[in-house]
């Protein structure tokens, strides 16, 4: 019962804070947007524009709700929980801290700490993709099905090497526990004392996963199942009202889970330099739960500083990236490691 309760009160927790902070990353991205064209961004909502996600959710809320005669209207429905609801659970298995020490229990920051944490998220990350795919099918309009089929192509292509980019991860860390990956990053030491974290051991690996995620969450320079000069808007050219929202909020509630996933699979996850993994007071507990913060914010910011920054590419590019480019590199880098661990041993 308690520890049913437990789980009740972090997933509760978990998502409201996933949800503002998906509210949050729209303002920041649009601040940041303006900051890059040399404008001012939203700052008439509250102070310094703060509540405006607040009335873009009302204003959402408030839109008229229209359905097209001739969608298969079944599937039109299911198609945006189908991609929003994955997106939300793959928060799940990402550790946002260590263990905190409160009212004498020994609390684990992770809603489940499951022994195959990899393997669940490449799940959800496929299983994201119908919901593009029925979007697009079900709104029985020619450009929402070019962008359906362009998002399963795109998807397609680079999950085989963004999982093969984690292979290497796996074999220096030896477990899919999101969890151990952390704790071992943050027991190794380099240089006197430098935590060993992964992107030192994996740089190409780093590279190649941070290129396929950022495709496999559609955002800029990969966005073309709905670029708008093509395809109107793509897969989601039919919906209107809180529909088009849940695909909105799915793509940063993707973005946010692919910058935790970053940080903890690469840069240490929770691990704060000088802070003891075993420490688990209520001072070095909090450190940990900012450092998890920080990194993910940073690459939440680097996801906007790309958009607004380098330009979209054609489709061919895109295609022949995933699978002449990326996928040789994987399969080289899968290739390295295996010696390298090998001459090791």
């Amino acid at each position: 019962m308690v520890f049913a309760l437990e789980s009740l009160v972090k997933i509760s927790l978990v998502l409201v804070i996933l949800i503002t902070a998906v509210a949050y990353v729209v303002l920041a991205e649009r601040k940041i947007s303006a900051f890059i064209q040399n404008r001012l961004g939203p700052n008439r909502v509250g102070p310094w524009g703060l509540l405006q996600p607040l009335a873009d959710g009302l204003k959402f809320l408030f839109k008229e709700d229209v359905i097209p005669g001739h969608v298969n209207r079944v599937i039109y429905l299911v198609a945006p929980m189908a991609i929003l609801v994955p997106a939300l659970m793959g928060f799940a298995v990402i550790p946002i801290g260590d263990t905190i020490s409160l009212f004498g229990q020994e609390i684990h920051l992770i809603i489940a700490n499951v022994n195959i944490g990899i393997l669940y998220i490449l799940a959800l990350s496929s299983i994201g993709v119908y919901g593009i795919v029925l979007a697009g099918w079900a709104s029985n309009n020619k450009y929402s099905l070019l962008g359906g089929l362009r998002a399963a192509a795109q998807m397609i292509s680079y999950e085989l090497p963004l999982g093969l980019s984690l292979i290497g991860v796996l074999m220096v860390t030896g477990s899919l526990r999101l969890n151990d990956i952390v704790t071992v990053q943050a027991t190794h030491t380099f240089l006197g004392g430098l935590p060993l974290w992964n992107v030192f051991v994996q740089p190409l690996g780093f590279l190649i996963f941070t290129v396929s995620v950022f495709a496999e969450t559609n955002r800029l320079p990969f966005d073309l199942p709905e670029t708008e000069q093509e395809l109107v808007a793509g897969y989601h050219a039919e919906y209107s009202s809180m529909k088009f929202a849940m695909f909105f909020m799915a793509e940063y509630a993707h973005m946010i889970t692919a910058s935790a996933l970053i940080a903890t699979l690469f840069f240490g996850g929770w691990h704060f330099p000088g802070i003891a993994p075993g420490d688990i007071s209520l001072g070095a507990s909090l450190l940990k739960v900012l450092a998890f913060a920080a990194k993910t914010a940073f690459f939440l910011f680097v996801f906007i500083w790309v958009r607004w920054t380098l330009p979209r590419f054609r489709y061919d590019q895109v295609m022949r990236l995933g699978w002449k480019i990326l996928l040789p590199l994987a399969l080289a880098n899968l290739f390295v490691t295996g010696l390298v661990l090998t001459l090791s041993a």
